[in-house]
């Protein structure tokens, strides 16, 4: 199971981390505040999101709502210390599947996130990006050019998906670390431009300019096509 938990107490936020996977999460994505929350559901699939109520830069709720009205489907449990039955009912209006309020079990939290993973599952199907000439397939993590499949490290997947997926967007190379490389990747921010730089020398065209344009200073874009 993929979380993505969302939880401005640090020692908190630590601690579910830790106990989720013990209990057998295969990955489990922090953050601190709701912008980040956001960002991070955009860019890539989540069994279940953890919103915590109150955090800075965009409360759960608001989050919620602003990722359901993108269309955002996916599954969210709303953590809260405010158990006013008008809270529980505005926080499942904004979006949420499930309310639990703190202090609360693991085992009950943990019983909750496969609930409503189990939920939320659907059959998988093959999903192809085609994108100037290349062939970008989501499900099988290859990608092809005329046919042929070029080998790419599962990190330059990960880092191509994740542009092609935020398609005209500018994503900065702290996203892009947290994202593919994580807060504990014993890499530097420079890791990413070498990356970059690989993947272009295996995926561009040699009498075109590169798919993926270089925003200086700030990060990497693909355009929208």
């Amino acid at each position: 199971m993929k979380i993505l938990l969302a939880e401005d107490d640090e020692n908190l936020g630590e601690l579910i981390v830790h106990l989720l996977k013990k209990k057998g999460a295969q990955n489990v994505d922090w953050v601190t505040e709701g912008m980040e929350a956001y960002d991070y559901a955009c860019a890539s699939f989540y069994d279940v999101l953890i919103l915590d109520w109150m955090m800075p830069n965009g409360d759960g709720v608001e989050v919620c709502q602003r990722l359901r009205k993108d269309g955002y489907s996916g599954a969210v449990l709303m953590l809260t210390a405010k158990d006013a039955l008008t809270d529980r009912v505005n926080g499942l209006e904004a979006g949420a599947d499930d309310y639990l309020v703190k202090p609360f079990e693991i085992d009950e939290l943990w019983a909750r996130l496969r609930a409503l993973a189990r939920r939320n599952l659907a059959p998988i199907q093959e999903e192809t990006v085609e994108l100037k000439g290349l062939a970008i397939n989501r499900t099988s993590h290859t990608v092809s050019k005329k046919g042929e499949i070029i080998n790419l490290t599962p990190r330059e997947f990960q880092l191509l998906d994740m542009l092609v997926q935020n398609r005209g967007q500018v994503l900065t190379r702290e996203l892009i670390f947290d994202r593919i490389w994580g807060f504990d990747g014993e890499v530097s921010l420079k890791t990413i431009d070498a990356t970059v730089k690989l993947l272009r020398k295996k995926i561009d065209q040699q009498d075109q300019g590169s798919i993926i344009e270089t925003v200086r200073g700030v990060g990497y874009k693909i355009e929208a096509t």
